[in-house]
């Protein structure tokens, strides 16, 4: 893959960070990557984004974590996820210009029905996020490698330990896995060892 997602497809984890207060985001990498999750997705419904950005984006390459900022709506946001250090974006929906606005780093974009797929391909996008992936299940996916076989596809939204494995089977590049490893209490409360062990289970449930 010579997208910027370069390595997804063998680490296969993306842990999606929601929460209202994230005490110290270069600690909340330092207990992903411990815990074998290395794609690190922060979201702009966390307030201060952009400061947790930076901060994450300064230990990513020491840490050996690929840092991201997640439901991207605008090209302001695409900008400003950029300037603070993202290295990949992720979009909730098919948004035109983002991938111009992006300036060269790797759009993950949102979508969920065929016409929608070949929409962000033709838009731009590195790899496509179907979401909700458990509003149709790990067959989706099989059905979708038909016509796209050479689109990366993402599985987020209701992935879980117990169900990501089936998402990959199917033909998913990678799943997004949220509150199950970064709950947003734990990560307010600086439960980094908490975070590290719930990443570590997460990452054995897929490998299995």
């Amino acid at each position: 893959m010579s997208s910027g997602l370069e390595g997804l497809a063998q680490d296969r984890v993306i842990a999606v960070v929601r929460a209202p207060v994230i005490p110290d985001a270069a600690e909340l990498c330092a207990a992903l990557v411990a815990g074998g999750i290395r794609w690190i997705e922060f979201t702009w419904t966390t307030p201060g984004v952009e400061e947790h950005l930076r901060r994450a984006a300064e230990v990513a390459d020491r840490l050996g974590c690929r840092v991201g900022v997640g439901t991207v709506l605008t090209a302001e946001q695409a900008r400003r996820g950029v300037a603070a250090g993202a290295q990949y974006l992720v979009t909730p929906g098919v948004r035109p210009g983002l991938a111009e606005a992006a300036a060269g780093v790797p759009v993950v974009m949102g979508a969920l029905t065929p016409s929608e797929v070949a929409t962000a391909v033709d838009l731009g996008a590195a790899a496509v996020k179907i979401f909700p992936a458990r509003a149709f299940g790990a067959s989706y996916f099989r059905d979708l490698r038909g016509p796209y076989p050479l689109v990366p596809l993402v599985a987020s939204g209701g992935v879980n330990a117990g169900n990501a494995a089936e998402f990959l089977a199917a033909g998913a590049l990678a799943v997004c896995a949220g509150s199950e490893v970064v709950a947003p209490a734990v990560v307010a409360a600086g439960g980094w060892s908490g975070v590290e062990l719930r990443a570590r289970e997460f990452v054995a449930a897929v490998a299995r």
